[in-house]
């Protein structure tokens, strides 16, 4: 089937839209974790140029090589510059009823052999191949790599109650050191994590109560509820081979809390 009719285009949005190849400058995964976190829509309308001189935008985000994923169809309905930053644009969209049922399902094959993102629709509708329809609607991103992981707490709730099989397998597969930082007021923590599934397994700690264990994170959530744990922000500062000594890994968190201050200024006690 093709995709003009598996998402019922009409000729009107066939002949004025544009298609949106959502990816990341610095990430390409960028728009993906942004769309699970359901924030595409806010990332997509603020735009270096005036992308969107049609009135439609359809919107495919990156996926895997080759790979797209749908993310709706959206009308512009206003424009307006961001003052003090040149180049910089607002737009105002309204997501449009159109396959609803297919967003963040549909997984579109397209080779993209040029760097413009933001193509004439009907130049390259005939191009998009029905790849997978998922069963769920998308809502993990993959796993970034051990030097981009920088995930708030409600989203590392969801890929370990999902058991996100590419997060597990890298967190369970290293040993290292993590950062919980609190959004709220900057202040830091420290831990390691070692044993068996290491990262994995400490982190669902976490998961479980909020806290990990930690005593002055426990004394917070006592203080204001669970959800304080919506300030915190988890990263990895290093990572070991699951070969590494305990102790190593031990010495290399006393490290970091030097470094980092966590012990004077963050939750670290020791």
């Amino acid at each position: 089937m093709e995709i003009k009719q598996l998402l019922t285009l009409s000729e009107d949005i066939l002949t004025n839209a544009k298609i949106h190849f959502a990816i990341g400058m610095k990430d390409k995964l960028e728009p993906l974790y942004t769309f699970y976190d359901n924030r595409f829509q806010e990332w997509q309308e603020t735009q270096n140029n005036k992308n969107f001189e049609l009135p439609f935008i359809v919107s495919l985000i990156y996926y895997k090589k080759d790979e797209w994923l749908y993310a709706g169809v959206y009308k512009r309905i206003a424009l307006s510059k961001i003052s003090k930053i040149p180049n910089r644009f607002r737009y105002i969209t309204e997501l449009q009823d159109i396959s609803s049922d297919l967003i963040g399902r549909l997984v579109i094959k397209y080779k993209k052999s040029f760097r413009q993102s933001y193509p004439f629709l009907i130049n390259h509708i005939d191009n998009l191949e029905l790849l997978e329809i998922l069963r769920e609607r998308y809502t993990t991103a993959p796993f970034p790599g051990y030097n981009n992981v920088n995930i708030k707490f409600e989203l590392l709730k969801t890929v370990i109650s999902q058991q996100e099989t590419s997060w597990k397998t890298a967190l369970s597969i290293v040993k290292g050191i993590y950062l919980i930082s609190d959004i709220s007021n900057g202040k830091l923590y420290v831990g390691s994590a070692y044993g068996q599934q290491a990262f994995w397994n400490r982190w669902q700690e976490y998961i479980k109560n909020g806290h990990g264990g930690n005593m002055q994170l426990k004394a917070l959530i006592d203080q204001y509820g669970i959800e304080y744990t919506n300030n915190f922000q988890f990263s990895i500062l290093e990572t070991r081979s699951m070969n590494a000594e305990d102790d190593e890994i031990i010495k290399r968190e006393s490290f970091w809390k030097d470094i980092l201050l966590s012990r004077q200024f963050g939750y670290n006690k020791n």
